[in-house]
């Protein structure tokens, strides 16, 4: 699908194409009706440039527990977690001491 967008309303922005998707992928991001990865899609920017637009924007970035068991998931499948004990996330730690 693509979104028509008259000419004579971009010259009444002062924004570009490319300014325009970037807005729209910035509010639907910050609305939380996109994912991080379609934001990206529709400002036509890798997710880590994006990243680094929210942040220069102020907008808070959405990762909750489900997105970080998801990230934590894939990096077992890609087995880039092999070298963590009993499949915790966190190296075993000592208390010293109560």
């Amino acid at each position: 699908m693509h979104l028509y967008i008259p000419d004579d309303i971009f010259q009444a922005s002062g924004l570009s194409r490319e300014e325009i998707a970037r807005e729209l992928a910035l509010l639907l991001y910050q609305q939380n009706r996109l994912t991080l990865g379609y934001a990206a899609r529709i400002a036509d920017m890798y997710q880590g440039d994006f990243l680094e637009l929210l942040t220069d924007r102020g907008i808070n970035i959405h990762y909750d527990i489900e997105d970080f068991q998801q990230d934590i998931d894939t990096l077992r499948r890609l087995g880039r977690l092999d070298h963590l004990r009993d499949n915790t996330l966190l190296p075993e730690t000592s208390v010293k001491g109560s």
